[in-house]
């Protein structure tokens, strides 16, 4: 593979900037996924990356493995590119980074037309929680996803890997209207909030999405008064709330609690 020790290289440069810019990610339609596990779940959903990109002398058992993987894949040399670990490491958004890196397109997944699950996310802006969110939508079977404008960068390093292959198997829709998606949803739309009726005293069972608002103001009125109902989790502990995350894993899996008998 190609050996890089040069800073002022193209390559690198790009790559840091991508690393760095949800805006450089917009426009050069790419981003980088950090770690073996990131890596093996697109390889698994989507198919080989554009570039693999590798740390000298400073990979991890699991990343050797996802080399040796992608190596049977028949991923070309060209394809394949290798940095000392001191600029590995500016690519990477962790303390101890595995060794691996890949540059990908980011996908457009193809959406159901008329979704029986969504989630609406608006002003998400911490990426760990956005991430988590994204996470818990995944694995409940969530079909779609839409962000307002005002979320963090769906595709940026933190994002990614707090979704954990998320983002490979579920349509995101970013910078949408959410009160129109809201209006057009074919289904419930559920607002969450510390108030209104109980999440529990919901039929699930039909077309229904989920509005989960900002970590610390919750939900615009417009939002709220663009849903269905606005709906609160019974809480009966001494604190008055969950995280953004959290609530959005109690509404989405009641949903596939109430669909058990069906699954």
């Amino acid at each position: 593979m190609k050996h890089i020790t040069s800073r002022d290289n193209p390559l690198f440069r790009q790559l840091k900037k991508l690393a760095d810019s949800s805006r450089e990610r917009r426009k050069a339609g790419q981003t980088l996924l950090d770690g073996a596990h990131l890596v093996t779940a697109y390889v698994e959903a989507l198919g080989l990356p554009e570039l693999l990109i590798v740390a000298e002398g400073d990979c991890t058992e699991d990343a050797l493995l996802v080399l040796e993987r992608l190596s049977q894949a028949k991923l070309s040399e060209a394809k394949k590119v290798m940095f000392p670990p001191a600029m590995f490491a500016e690519l990477s958004p962790v303390a101890r980074p595995t060794g691996i890196l890949a540059l990908v397109n980011i996908p457009q997944l193809a959406a159901p037309q008329s979704p029986q699950f969504g989630l609406l996310l608006e002003d998400i802006q911490d990426p760990g929680n956005l991430g988590g969110l994204l996470r818990s939508a995944a694995t409940a079977g969530v079909e779609q996803v839409w962000l307002s404008a005002g979320c963090a960068d769906a595709w940026s390093p933190k994002v990614l890997r707090g979704g954990q292959g998320a983002h490979f198997v579920v349509p995101i829709i970013e910078r949408a209207d959410l009160v129109e998606v809201a209006k057009a949803f074919k289904g419930q739309t559920l607002a969450a909030a510390i108030s209104g009726e109980s999440l529990y005293a919901q039929d699930l069972t039909g077309a229904v999405a989920f509005i989960i608002g900002n970590e610390g103001a919750g939900l615009s009125a417009e939002m709220l008064a663009a849903a269905s109902r606005v709906v609160h989790i019974p809480m009966p502990g001494k604190v008055e709330s969950l995280n953004a995350a959290a609530a959005a894993a109690v509404c989405l899996f009641e949903r596939v609690r109430q669909l058990g008998n069906h699954l």
